[in-house]
């Protein structure tokens, strides 16, 4: 009795440990990207294996991925009945990696912004004073005669002539999420590496290149790094603020996606207002040229309602706007402040650093409640205003 037990356990138990072929993905580079067909304008990721983790897993929130490798590619789907799919990914021959996809519904990001609505202006914890590098200097200047920005930026209106800039760095640079940007971390450094067509630049490369193209031609500006409320997290965004003398305030511009946003009169909007916007149900236009590197138009139900909805609940500036701020140099320090909702996570600490000791370069991060502060209008030269110092 007990060996007929033993068998009949054995031949119950196969089927369980049985499984179907999975499908395989082959690849010689340990990063690659991670398309979502639906709207892959906004939501191309980097895919970097990990062949410790069994399995390496991710949650989508779409029902069909795409997986693009320097060597081949496969589509994986899922949805709500079927919200797990298994497949191998095959590096340089040898080394297997047992990855999942898991799918989840999509979340309400909008939702979520909206419980992050309060801040608080009686926050008048010490900030570090801003500042907006001078057009006159050497390496601003060098940069606007060697890329001609002022035949760029051409004769138009002050709005135009942002846009033109903008357009030119979406078109001259590809947005390219498998690569980290150049050590040189300066529009002309990131350009030059960028101009044999190997390779582009992140969302972060392209709005520091678009910085400092503005800073060279008068504007005050900032890139603005967006995140979501996780503390941790694999997916955030950079865009740019640049300050319109005409209008008065900050206008929102992305030079990844070639993008702005507009309210109903076609007025070109703050990241302020648009998350104002989409906390209060107001309308909000995206430009019809929005695209991810001239290949895919962006979808405005996708960009603005999920990506930026999600990427809109922290705010991040450096203190500092100038020319190769971020360029890890021995001994240096880049300054950074955080606009934090009060719904928050990271409350705790209004300054923290971290050190790269390889290169012993700290990155320093203070904290405000307080939008006030933070959306501060820079003080202007009335002589020296717009594209024309």
């Amino acid at each position: 009795m007990r060996l007929i037990f033993i068998l009949a356990f054995i031949l119950l138990t196969i089927p369980a440990f049985a499984q179907k072929k999975l499908p395989v993905l082959h690849t010689n580079v340990e990063s690659f990207r991670m398309k979502f067909p639906s709207d892959p304008a906004i939501t191309v990721r980097t895919w970097s294996i990990a062949p410790h983790l069994k399995p390496d897993s991710t949650v989508v929130w779409d029902e069909k991925i795409q997986f693009i490798t320097d060597v081949d590619s496969i589509y994986i789907k899922v949805n709500k009945k079927h919200p797990v799919q298994d497949f191998l990914v095959i590096y340089q021959h040898k080394d297997t990696c047992w990855t999942r996809i898991r799918y989840e519904e999509l979340p309400d990001y909008v939702g979520k912004l909206k419980k992050a609505a309060k801040y608080n202006t009686s926050d008048l914890r010490t900030v570090p004073e801003f500042t907006f590098q001078d057009s006159s200097n050497v390496h601003l200047k060098a940069l606007r005669k060697k890329y001609n920005l002022d035949s760029i930026a051409g004769e138009a209106s002050e709005i135009h002539q942002m846009l033109n800039l903008m357009h030119w760095i979406h078109n001259l640079v590809e947005h390219d999420g498998q690569h980290s940007n150049p050590e040189k971390m300066n529009a002309d450094d990131m350009i030059m590496a960028c101009s044999d067509g190997s390779r582009g630049l992140n969302c972060r490369g392209l709005a520091i290149s678009l910085n400092e193209c503005f800073l060279a031609l008068g504007f005050k500006s900032r890139y603005i790094t967006c995140m979501p409320k996780e503390l941790e997290f694999d997916d955030c965004h950079v865009i740019n603020m640049v300050y319109s003398n005409d209008l008065k305030k900050w206008i929102y511009l992305d030079p990844t996606n070639d993008a702005y946003i507009m309210d109903e009169k076609g007025t070109l909007l703050s990241i302020q207002e648009v998350r104002e916007r989409l906390i209060n149900g107001k309308p909000l236009l995206l430009n019809p040229g929005a695209n991810w590197n001239n290949a895919e138009p962006c979808v405005a139900e996708n960009y603005i309602y999920y990506y930026m909805a999600k990427n809109l609940y922290r705010l991040q500036f450096p203190v500092s706007s100038e020319y190769n701020y971020e360029t890890p140099v021995a001994g240096g320090n880049a300054v950074f402040l955080e606009l934090v909702p009060l719904d928050g996570l990271n409350q705790s600490l209004q300054k923290s650093e971290h050190t790269a000791k390889s290169v012993n370069f700290t990155y320093t991060n203070y904290l405000t409640n307080n939008p006030d502060i933070f959306w501060k209008a820079p003080q202007l030269n009335t002589e020296k205003t717009g594209a024309r110092q």
